[in-house]
């Protein structure tokens, strides 16, 4: 039985995805990032990609390209505002806004540069 068991996680875990599949074809092609200073701290990125299984993975994508752009200006640090994604013939699109900072942010939204673009580059999602 115990040989059963081993076989079968074996064999499932081939049908697993890992992190950096997404989309029906399992190839996402990351489409660039536009950004934007909105004023100050306050930071506006457009990202577009195909291959993406939902909306998540066009934020991620956003996000990660926040977490360089914050590392790129000398600051460790982002906190989401807000993101607005769409899909149009296989284009996935997120407006995604952020506030960078040398400090860790009021807020639950936060993210630490350095950590988020190492996890970036471990996915295979690209940054700025």
């Amino acid at each position: 039985m115990r040989a059963f068991v081993i076989i079968l996680a074996v064999a499932l875990s081939g049908c697993m995805a890992s992190p950096t599949t997404t989309g029906a074809g399992g190839n996402p092609e990351y489409l660039g990032v536009e950004t934007r200073l909105l004023d100050g701290d306050l930071v506006g990125f457009k990202v577009a990609m195909t291959g993406a299984s939902s909306a998540e993975d066009v934020e991620r994508y956003a996000r990660c390209a926040a977490a360089q752009y914050a590392l790129i200006r000398g600051y460790g640090f982002a906190r989401h505002i807000r993101t607005l994604t769409d899909q149009n013939g296989g284009v996935w699109t997120a407006d995604a806004v952020y506030t960078i900072s040398p400090a860790l942010p009021r807020g639950l939204r936060t993210i630490d540069a350095e950590v988020t673009v190492a996890d970036c580059g471990v996915s295979g999602i690209p940054t700025v």
